[in-house]
């Protein structure tokens, strides 16, 4: 078989397992139909797949309106191995073992800042034998693990994690030393937005928007149903968006070193400090005592904010403005079909949203959908599972 068949071979091949997977169940016939191939070239593909227990055969559909012999249905096999995904964040790394089609088996995290000097892949690696040998799963049925990271990486090197003070640090080939398996590494919020369109709320689009809005603000962009990274693989941060240029240009100091504008004006961590700075100056303000020991959160504000303190509205709606600002701005160039909101800016969604959607729908001359994350705060680590199938040669997502 000459290379061009055997490459034509194995793409139709990743077409037949997607169909089964997205559709079953589903007879030989219907996916004939489905992907426009012949019947006994999808039967010949079929016989490949179930030898290699990658799909099963269960039960009979009903008969044609012809009559005749009744189909058997193909279900794809989401137990034929398996993935793990992990989540690295400044705080926490989460990670889960998933099937192929993303439901999570079980579920293991420990603090960053705890092994971040003393071993934190060691740690990693005894979390996944723990999890693998809670499930009674050997580790040569996992396929890879995919990672996400809170900085800008390329070619499984992290050129700048600032929350991890890493910098130019190989972490693929620290976590291949670690695993007998492949692994795969990106920025965290595009491994989110990865997610989102396998199984949260961007299902079926092309043109995806995440925008992960925590202590710092960033975004994962999909364009034409491809992850975009950009020239220096160091797209989508909005944090360094200006929203307000006579602020910018007076006394402004960035909330952390190296953040940018957007993130230190609307991030958790800034309105966190704004209120706190605010409260400490009335006395008879609620939150006073607490102010003045200890800086107040951000989600302290919005909770003020949600039952009318007109302190914490002020702020919380001033940054909720700026945050929206960014939002028509990137929405503009991008024109995705939705945008999904995720990070800690979930734990207000209800407050958000609606001056949000009514601000874009002001400004945008084309109505976009504007969603939360519907993986929450496993986005993350489902999206690193997809990072992993669709990078990994071969399993299609399986394409």
């Amino acid at each position: 078989m000459n290379q061009r068949v055997q490459q034509s071979k194995v793409i139709n091949k990743k077409r037949v397992l997607h169909c089964i997977q997205q559709e079953s169940p589903i007879s030989r016939a219907d996916i004939a139909a489905k992907i426009h191939l012949s019947k006994p070239t999808v039967s010949l593909l079929v016989d490949e797949l179930l030898q290699e227990n990658k799909v099963y055969e269960k039960g009979i559909g009903p008969s044609s309106s012809q009559g005749g012999r009744k189909p058997i249905h193909l279900y794809f096999n989401e137990r034929a191995a398996y993935v793990i995904g992990t989540d690295i964040s400044g705080t926490k790394v989460k990670t889960i073992l998933s099937d192929l089609n993303g439901t999570i088996l079980h579920t293991k995290s420990f603090s960053t800042a705890s092994h971040l000097r003393t071993g934190l892949f060691e740690q990693l690696s005894r979390d996944v034998s723990s999890m693998l040998s809670a499930e009674g799963i050997d580790v040569t049925n996992v396929l890879g693990m995919g990672i996400g990271v809170p900085g800008i990486t390329k070619n499984g090197v992290v050129i700048d994690a600032p929350s991890l003070d890493w910098v130019r640090y190989p972490i693929q080939s620290e976590a291949e030393r670690h695993f007998p398996f492949p692994v795969y590494v990106e920025n965290d919020v595009n491994v989110a937005v990865l997610g989102e369109q396998w199984i949260g709320n961007a299902r079926n689009k092309r043109h995806v928007l995440f925008i992960a809005v925590g202590t710092g603000i960033g975004s994962g962009i999909i364009i034409h149903d491809r992850l975009y990274r950009g020239g220096a693989h160091a797209s989508g941060e909005m944090g360094y968006m200006v929203t307000d240029r006579r602020d910018f240009e007076g006394d402004f100091q960035p909330i952390f070193h190296r953040y940018g504008y957007l993130e230190s004006v609307a991030g958790g961590k800034a309105i966190g400090a704004t209120f706190t700075r605010s409260v400490v100056l009335d006395p008879v303000h609620p939150a006073y005592q607490a102010a003045m020991t200890g800086e107040l959160s951000g989600e302290l504000a919005f909770r003020y904010a949600s039952e009318g303190d007109a302190v914490a509205m002020s702020i919380v709606n001033d940054a909720i403005t700026q945050l929206g600002y960014g939002i028509i701005n990137a929405a503009s160039v991008l024109n995705p079909e939705v945008i999904i909101l995720g990070g800690g800016v979930l734990k207000s969604a209800d407050y958000i949203l609606p001056k949000l959607e009514r601000m874009v729908n002001e400004y945008l001359p084309i109505p976009i959908e504007l969603k939360v994350s519907e993986l929450g705060s496993n986005a993350g680590v489902i999206g690193a599972v997809s990072l992993f199938l669709r990078e990994h040669e071969g399993t299609g997502h399986l394409l």
